[in-house]
């Protein structure tokens, strides 16, 4: 049992230690509906790489970041909302993808693994692209760390300030892109902006600084693939979703607590 749940445990906790800081500017920046964007796109590029026999990860990863860099384009040219522009992209990218799938002969594709993830499938190869993944983002954020929390603050003074407000913000954008990309066949691509968000939302709770929100979010991040990969292991149930409704179950038993001030 030990050695079986060793690379999903490990592809986990990876995946929840780097989205802890990262979900944590997606609740400050209220992102999350960005980062549903970038998850429903997902497919698409899940769809080019099976047609084009283009390595998986690559075709994620390719088809994420160039979806956040369209996005941010179409923001500074568009007239639409910036949310309605979100909900046309994502569908729109969503149902091609579904599309470009059924239109080719011989093609099986389990959807529903793509769709809510499968953490206990994880090989070693896999393992090697998110740790590659999670550690380029972790050490973005380390870097970037106080340049981003000034821009999530007041983008005018962070603008009088130096900083470069728009590149900072499409870093976040392909950080967010690829974490999406890395996780999308692990997690799911309906339920990754979840595992963003929850442990943040409750980590803030506990905090009194972006640095202890930014930690306590991996912790509970961690806490909850923890929780998750038990109850599917004992319980037989899906793992992407036991570990958000670990979470989730997190998240509201910290409600009942007195917020720090």
């Amino acid at each position: 049992m030990l050695e079986f749940l060793t690379i999903p445990v490990l592809a986990g906790i990876l995946i929840a230690a780097a989205v802890g800081p990262l979900g944590s500017f997606v609740v400050w920046r209220k992102m999350a509906y960005f980062g549903d964007t970038l998850a429903h796109a997902s497919l698409l590029g899940l769809s080019l790489g099976f047609i084009f026999q283009v390595n998986l990860n690559v075709a994620l990863v390719a088809s994420c970041l160039l979806i956040a860099m369209l996005l941010v384009g179409l923001q500074r040219k568009s007239s639409v909302s910036t949310d309605t522009l979100l909900g046309i992209i994502a569908h729109t990218s969503l149902s091609l993808g579904l599309v470009s799938i059924s239109l080719v002969d011989d093609l099986r594709v389990d959807l529903m693994g793509y769709l809510f993830g499968d953490l206990l499938s994880v090989s070693s190869t896999d393992l090697g692209w998110i740790t590659l993944g999670c550690g380029l983002v972790t050490l973005t954020l380390i870097k970037m760390w106080r340049p981003l929390l000034a821009i999530t603050v007041n983008e005018e003074l962070a603008r009088v300030d130096g900083y470069n407000v728009d590149r900072l913000r499409l870093v976040l954008m392909l950080m967010v892109g690829l974490v999406i990309a890395i996780a999308m066949k692990f997690v799911g691509a309906l339920i990754i902006t979840s595992l963003m968000i929850i442990p943040a939302a409750t980590a803030r709770r506990f905090s009194t600084s972006p640095e202890k929100m930014a930690i306590l979010a991996s912790v509970i991040g961690v806490l909850s693939v923890l929780g998750g990969i038990s109850l599917s292991w004992f319980e037989d149930t899906p793992a992407g979703p036991s570990v958000v409704v670990f979470a989730g179950l997190l998240f509201f038993i910290s409600q009942f607590r007195r917020q720090v001030e």
